[in-house]
């Protein structure tokens, strides 16, 4: 990868590891559906009017059925089995679980002609990231019986997340990403709404949960998809999936740097290796 997608890569990284302290804040006074239907409400409120002005809304919206699928793909489905599943297992395995989402992509673009994935280096970088992912999580996360039912459930919500690129870059490519992503969420936060008013709190929330919700809506939802979109575009999705790794590790790093987290030894040890089997995973080919 470049300077430029590096950045890019490290960027969206860091903006995805963000949500997961915001959600601490924001569980404490809002309800899943209250949170997932405002976040992408202010999401939706950033990119259309961009789509607009860019004059790429019509045409997705005549592939809106497409938009549909990524929206499920991407949103619907992946919030609700990982939400679902992380009450019956530990934090530290969701992030582990979701890190196959790479493994996935990968074997998707397999199977869309592109043979260069099974490259020794790039599957060593990938091996490499995961076994990192594993150290910052805590080898403890994988220790113990474990529910079966919620780890299919995660392994689902990282096949989901798969799939949703690839539908786009394979069906819509021509499509502005922005006009995609502004729909999907604005379809996402009509979906829960009904289920968020039905959970609204009882008081009006504190300044602090606010403040999270629109840090949420602005930079981890619409901000970060502008970027992964244009990192997708430069180095396709099985590269760009790789951001997973990377997010995992920031979350983890950020708790320890703002909540004041224990700093571990496995996240000393996994977060180099999270970089390395990413810089790996992430090179091209000579095959290609």
């Amino acid at each position: 990868m470049s300077r430029k997608n590096w950045f890019l890569f490290i960027a969206i990284g860091l903006l995805w590891g963000i949500p997961y302290l915001l959600l601490k804040v924001s569980v404490r006074e809002l309800s899943v559906p209250v949170i997932v239907s405002s976040r992408t409400f202010i999401g939706a409120l950033i990119l259309i009017p961009i789509a607009l002005r860019r004059g790429a809304l019509i045409p997705a919206l005549k592939k809106y059925h497409f938009v549909l699928l990524y929206a499920v793909l991407e949103m619907f489905l992946p919030w609700v089995l990982i939400t679902s599943a992380e009450q019956k297992i530990p934090s530290g395995l969701a992030g582990l679980l979701v890190a196959t989402v790479p493994i996935w992509s990968s074997i998707l673009a397999s199977f869309n002609g592109d043979k260069t994935v099974w490259h020794s280096k790039r599957l060593g970088g990938m091996l490499i990231g995961f076994v990192g992912v594993l150290l910052v999580v805590g080898i403890e996360s994988v220790r113990s019986n474990q529910n079966p039912l919620a780890i299919g459930m995660i392994l689902l919500a990282s096949l989901c997340y798969a799939t949703a690129v690839a539908t786009v870059t394979i069906n819509i490519p021509q499509i502005d990403p922005i006009a995609i992503n502004g729909l999907a969420m604005a379809t996402t936060s009509i979906f829960y709404l009904p289920f968020a008013l039905f959970a609204l709190p009882d008081h009006a929330p504190s300044a602090k949960v606010i403040a999270s919700q629109l840090t949420l809506g602005l930079f981890p939802t619409a901000l970060a998809f502008i970027l992964f979109f244009q990192l997708l575009k430069e180095v396709g999705p099985a590269r760009a999936s790789l951001v997973t790794y990377l997010n995992t590790a920031f979350a983890v790093l950020l708790g320890v740097l703002i909540l004041g987290e224990p700093l571990t030894l496995g996240l000393v040890i996994g977060l180099p290796l999270v970089l390395i089997g990413s810089y790996f995973a992430g090179r091209k080919s000579v095959t290609q």
